[in-house]
């Protein structure tokens, strides 16, 4: 301060003319001699009386402290009262930021909130999620952690604990916070707190050999000299520090190599930093000189000559002055409000009637009115303000604390902090350069749970912090492809989670097709079944005027024949890529061309009962023995089914789908049947006319055998109405290419076991048996049945 004091008055261009003083009071780290000094400087006598002032000629400009946050709280409340300047370059607490509290004071070393902002950054840097704070029980302390914890739940950090310091010593809870530092699974602690508060802590925790830890410092302790002792070198080495920004200011250093205590005799801590600097003591003036060998013996004797040039000492190291350079700041912020009021030209004034104020006799107000409006570069650079809170821009350094050859510890700087920065640019750290504590080569890892990877999500413990999880797989539809998600995500439709769920791959497609075994089978077993009627039909026709053919109405036999060709055929149409064009003509088609197969068996059967009951005497059903009956009969049974299948295509016809969700990873092509109702209309008409024709063979199965096809059927329609209520769970149990597969099947069985228990027989007769083929050999048999049954 007296160095700024000096080379402003030196200065011919700041405040030329005028020149300022000091006065300097010792708070002597009390709140109650802080109080007491400030009410001396406001009134100007060593005994405080308030609301009077005598200073004569030379007002109070501003009050430039003090260095502890409750110390400044103190003299803040008094001195706004007054509306006296006050300029702090340590109080850094945040809650000296609060205008309406505290409207005149203002500070150069940034506040706790930027410093909070800039622990987390640091430990966000590093992916640290899992750290423990310990804070002084003051406002220092406390207000600064509740903040710091605000911004590292934002950034989703977790507190493993949090211990307070006592400010008077207590053995129980320095032994309790020992306790808790060495059984925490955190390998990162942050300490808010200033040194003296916490050397008994740390000694503690340092006779406790506590080690592997790495103590994030913030500036009330970043480098303490009470703390750079041998005895902490196994557990603070590697320490990370946030300190002001200092500055290398010009000529400082060779103003203290000139300072002596010959020179400035009215300073009297000169001599005593002499004496500790040389390890010498000076001889009191009024000593007798045949006593001075005596006491040169017992320690030497400062002689005057003695170079300060010649000592390696800290204290010159202009690197390691952050509140010093705060302190030359505010004198200049203070220099700089005087030369605006001095240079206030009358009538252009900030004041009433554009009145200015009087450099010689000025109200506090006056000058704390241009003090928040000053804005200069200082000697190395660096622009100096306030914001609206009386903050200044906010920056810290980052430093790394080194274990030297000697025990002691140097502070590296390993980076910077810019709160003013963008996000990604407000943090630069070398982190080749760091020096961590024992047994770490690089940053250790503190987390609660480690990190979940891809294809797992994280599961919080009930009752634990948020840090602390399990990992959970994704379950089978969805995935995660980022670190410590806590949702997995489904893929899009048409996409599956790949093996190990960190990503979506496409699904493959499926439907029956020709290309694969199933399909090629079931292709070759319509056209084989279907060369078979075929082949009947052509045996039929060759001897269509034997007796077996011409016996059961052969134009019914080939329209049946026909009719199973057709079914066994449009078992194909269900085989390939479905389109909406084969998925209404695959239902349409089984539909009607089964309607027909089983139209014609029930005509066959109602035509060998009448033929039957037609023969006894004034039987009515002789009318019925028409010709063209047995055909109209196939027509209308048919045409209830084509009129079925026609409102089916009118009101909700089948159509092509992709099926993106009933199999895991896969998208079947299927056709969707439109109305389901009408699909199982479809099918109960069919097994109605099945059951009728079942029922009136069952009843019709004891007539002569030569004309009668009853037995056989009865045994068609079993086999048609077991295939298909069989076909009915099936249908529903299966999914995708499988469900088209049962239907095939169950077109193909009931096709074959028409084919089979109808037609088979009379081919055997044809075939094998041509000597049962005859007029005589059926007429025979008739008669002989005829005489069984008398």
């Amino acid at each position: 301060m007296v160095f700024a004091i000096e080379e402003i008055n030196r200065n011919n261009f700041l405040l030329p003319n005028i020149s300022l003083g000091f006065w300097i009071y010792d708070s002597c780290d009390t709140q109650f001699r802080s109080l007491q000094g400030t009410m001396w400087q406001l009134t100007g006598y060593k005994d405080p009386i308030p609301n009077y002032t005598c200073r004569g000629k030379s007002p109070m400009a501003a009050v430039i402290g003090d260095d502890k946050s409750r110390m400044s709280i103190t003299m803040a409340q008094l001195l706004s009262i007054y509306k006296q300047a006050q300029i702090s370059y340590a109080s850094s607490v945040a809650a000296l930021s609060d205008k309406n509290r505290f409207p005149s004071f203002l500070r150069t070393t940034p506040s706790d909130e930027y410093q909070s902002l800039g622990i987390t950054r640091l430990i966000t840097f590093f992916g640290w999620t899992w750290v423990g704070i310990l804070a002084e029980d003051n406002d220092y302390g406390q207000i600064g952690t509740q903040m710091l914890k605000q911004e590292l739940i934002k950034n989703g950090i977790c507190v493993a604990f949090y211990e307070t310091i006592p400010l008077f010593y207590s053995e129980e809870k320095i032994k309790h916070i020992v306790g808790v530092v060495k059984t925490t699974t955190t390998r990162v602690i942050v300490v808010f707190s200033t040194a003296n508060n916490l050397y008994p802590v740390m000694l503690a925790i340092a006779r406790s050999e506590v080690s592997g830890k790495v103590w994030i410092a913030t500036e009330g302790w970043a480098m303490s000299p009470i703390l750079n002792k041998k005895d902490f070198s196994k557990t603070l080495t590697g320490t990370i520090a946030l300190s002001v920004p200092t500055g290398n200011i010009p000529g400082f250093k060779e103003y203290l190599y000139d300072l002596h205590p010959f020179r400035t005799t009215e300073d009297i801590f000169v001599g005593q930093f002499w004496e500790e600097a040389f390890g010498c003591r000076w001889a009191k003036p009024n000593t007798d000189q045949a006593v001075l060998p005596d006491l040169g013996r017992e320690k030497k004797l400062c002689t005057g000559k003695e170079d300060l040039r010649t000592l390696d000492i800290r204290f010159f190291d202009m690197t390691k002055l952050g509140f010093v350079y705060n302190v030359y700041n505010a004198l200049y912020v203070v220099a700089h409000a005087l030369h605006a009021m001095d240079s206030c030209e009358p009538g252009a004034g900030p004041f009433f009637n554009g009145s200015c104020g009087n450099i010689k006799h000025f109200e506090p107000w006056q000058l704390l009115h241009y003090v928040w409006k000053v804005r200069f570069q200082n000697t190395m650079g660096r622009e100096i303000f306030f914001d609206e809170r009386g903050n200044p821009p906010a920056s810290f350094n980052i430093l790394n604390w080194h274990l030297s050859s000697d025990g002691s510890f140097s502070y590296i700087n390993i980076g910077h902090y810019d709160s003013g920065a963008s996000r990604h640019r407000d943090i630069k750290i070398n982190t080749s350069t760091i020096m961590w504590s024992e047994g770490y080569t690089q940053a250790p890892v503190s987390v609660c749970s480690e990190s979940c990877g891809p294809g797992f999500r994280k599961a919080i413990l009930e009752g634990q912090p948020a840090c602390c999880f399990d990992c959970v797989p994704c379950s089978e539809e969805e995935f995660s492809n980022q670190t410590d998600t806590t949702e997995c995500m489904k893929c899009p439709d048409d996409q599956w989670p790949t093996m190990r769920q960190d990503g979506c791959r496409k699904k493959s497609i499926e439907f029956l097709s020709y290309q694969e075994p199933l399909g090629m089978v079931l292709a070759a077993f319509s056209v084989l079944g279907a060369l078979m009627p075929a082949a009947i039909l052509d045996v039929f026709i060759q001897n269509c005027h034997t007796p077996v053919v011409k016996a059961n109405n052969r134009e019914l036999s080939y329209l049946l024949l026909l009719a199973i060709i057709l079914c066994f055929g449009c078992s194909l149409v269900f085989i390939g890529h479905p389109t909406t064009l084969t998925c209404m003509v695959r239902q349409m088609a089984f539909g009607t061309v089964f309607t027909i197969c089983i139209s014609c068996l029930l005509a066959k059967t109602i035509m060998v009962v009448i033929a039957f009951k037609a023969t006894k005497p004034n039987s009515n059903l002789r009318s019925w023995m028409r010709p063209g009956f047995p055909n109209a009969l196939v027509l209308s049974c048919s045409l209830v089914q084509v009129l079925i299948c026609i409102t089916w295509l009118i009101v909700a016809p089948p159509f092509s789908q992709m099926n993106m969700k009933s199999q895991m990873g896969k998208i079947i092509i299927e056709c969707n049947e439109g109305s389901v109702t009408a699909f199982w209309c479809m099918l109960g008409y069919m097994g109605i006319l099945a059951s009728i024709s079942f029922i009136v063979a069952f009843l019709a199965r004891k007539l002569p055998d030569s004309f009668n096809e009853a037995k056989f059927i009865t045994f068609s329609m079993l086999i048609f109405i077991a295939v298909w209520i069989s076909f009915i769970p099936a249908y529903l149990s299966t999914t995708g290419k499988y469900t088209v597969a049962v239907e095939i099947f169950a077109i193909l069985s009931s096709s074959a076991g028409l084919l089979g228990c109808i037609f088979f027989p009379k081919c055997y007769i044809i075939l094998i048996r041509p000597d049962m083929n005859t007029k005589e050999f059926l007429m025979g048999k008739t008669t002989g049945s005829l005489k069984k049954a008398r």
